[in-house]
């Protein structure tokens, strides 16, 4: 069904409830956790979760970007469809059989979803978020402060196998979920945003892609 890779750096204080998030939505999905060398109780805390297929992989600090770290994921994945997602968000909605349909119509490349943003300390324009993640549907949504199309991987799905032959970038220090969406537009494939899947994304004062933590 899915496999679901998040991405970790010193998550201890919402990877329970990302993960807890998951199997309440999902069932049994297959969790791939990609940490950054975590030196809290990240990796104890997703240990608890013992009844589910979790499988870990460790990147080096050194050698750590945001596409790096999601192809080594996608990598393990044995499932048909292929969710991202932060781990400080928890999915409050998701239809999977929704989100099939879409993925599943020729010449989709990916889906994300809406975010409603818990204030942890993080200063992030309250435009911003109105903006880029509205009520409405949108295909190749268009961003005008970042003058280009917008996607973000804080809570995005795939099939695998596409996501597979066209991996993301692995040289940009951040915003790769916008390289990358805009490439795939490019060359004439849509990205649907669905209001009707969402998270509570907790925007948290240390987070950042680049830092493993986004």
């Amino acid at each position: 069904m899915v496999s679901v890779i998040v991405r970790t750096k010193n998550e201890e204080k919402h990877i329970g409830y990302c993960i807890q998030s998951v199997t309440d939505f999902i069932g049994k999905p297959e969790i791939i956790i990609v940490d950054n060398e975590s030196t809290d109780s990240t990796i104890p805390i997703i240990n608890r979760f013992e009844y589910h297929d979790i499988e870990k992989i460790t990147i080096p600090k050194n050698d750590y970007t945001p596409g790096k770290s999601l192809n080594l994921g996608v990598e393990q994945c044995t499932e048909d469809y292929v969710m991202i997602l932060s781990a400080h968000c928890e999915i409050i909605k998701f239809d999977f059989n929704r989100v099939k349909e879409q993925l599943d119509r020729n010449g989709v490349g990916a889906g994300w979803g809406k975010q409603t943003p818990i204030w942890d300390g993080k200063k992030i324009s309250r435009r911003y978020m109105w903006s880029n993640f509205g009520d409405e549907p949108q295909t190749n949504y268009w961003c005008e402060s970042e003058d280009r199309y917008f996607f973000h991987n804080a809570f995005s799905i795939f099939r695998t196998s596409y996501l597979k032959k066209y991996p993301f970038d692995e040289h940009y220090s951040g915003k790769e979920d916008r390289y990358w969406a805009n490439k795939q537009i490019e060359n004439g494939f849509e990205i649907l945003y669905d209001s009707e899947q969402e998270v509570k994304h907790h925007y948290t004062p240390g987070g950042a892609t680049w830092m493993g933590t986004g």
